[in-house]
């Protein structure tokens, strides 16, 4: 089967920046593989593609500006379809933001619970739906807590500083009374049984 390309003129073709992210060129050619795969390219996956793919991510995750100087457009050309369609699907999997994988991470759970709130254990099944009604979407169970804000003006926040200041400088003395105990003296030596002579 053969692949007729009509190229199309009307688009102004761009310079190319002098480095070319791998995320970019790593997609751009799955894409390209994609496309030969429904004209008939058979994709064979086997293990040294898995290696070339790891070995591709691990050292983009490790270094992105050097590898992807490394990965030049000749360099990528060589390898196969299978190790771009690998390579880009790590890249993706793992070059999510934070946001967006909390976000499916959320989604993820969400569904989870939903499964688990059929479990045909009663514990399971409570504990689930608690969960699911604790998700600040539905709010069920919400613990809400309340504050208390109280305004005060510049001149009583200044007093109160003063005040404070004034006694970290010029601290009260600790000193405390004495306290007087009232009773009769008690002499040890004859109360243990000590004599005097000894």
């Amino acid at each position: 089967m053969s692949l007729h390309l009509e190229p199309d003129v009307s688009i102004p073709i761009d310079e190319l920046p002098d480095v070319v992210d791998l995320t970019v060129r790593a997609s751009a050619a799955a894409e390209t593989a994609k496309l030969l795969s429904h004209h008939g390219l058979d994709i064979d996956v086997d293990s040294n593609d898995k290696d070339v793919a790891a070995a591709l991510a691990t050292s983009y995750a490790e270094d992105p500006e050097g590898t992807s100087k490394q990965a030049t457009a000749s360099r990528v050309s060589k390898l196969t379809p299978a190790t771009l369609l690998l390579t880009d699907k790590i890249l993706k999997d793992f070059g999510h933001s934070v946001v967006e994988s909390s976000v499916q991470l959320r989604h993820l759970v969400t569904n989870k619970l939903i499964e688990e709130s059929d479990n045909p254990d009663a514990r399971i099944r409570i504990r689930a739906l608690e969960l699911l009604g604790k998700i600040s979407d539905v709010g069920l169970f919400a613990e809400k807590s309340e504050v208390t804000i109280t305004h005060q003006t510049t001149d009583d926040i200044k007093e109160k500083l003063r005040t404070k200041l004034t006694k970290l400088i010029n601290p009260e003395p600790d000193v405390e009374d004495a306290v007087v105990l009232e009773g009769q003296a008690v002499d040890i030596d004859e109360e243990f049984g000590f004599d005097d002579d000894e």
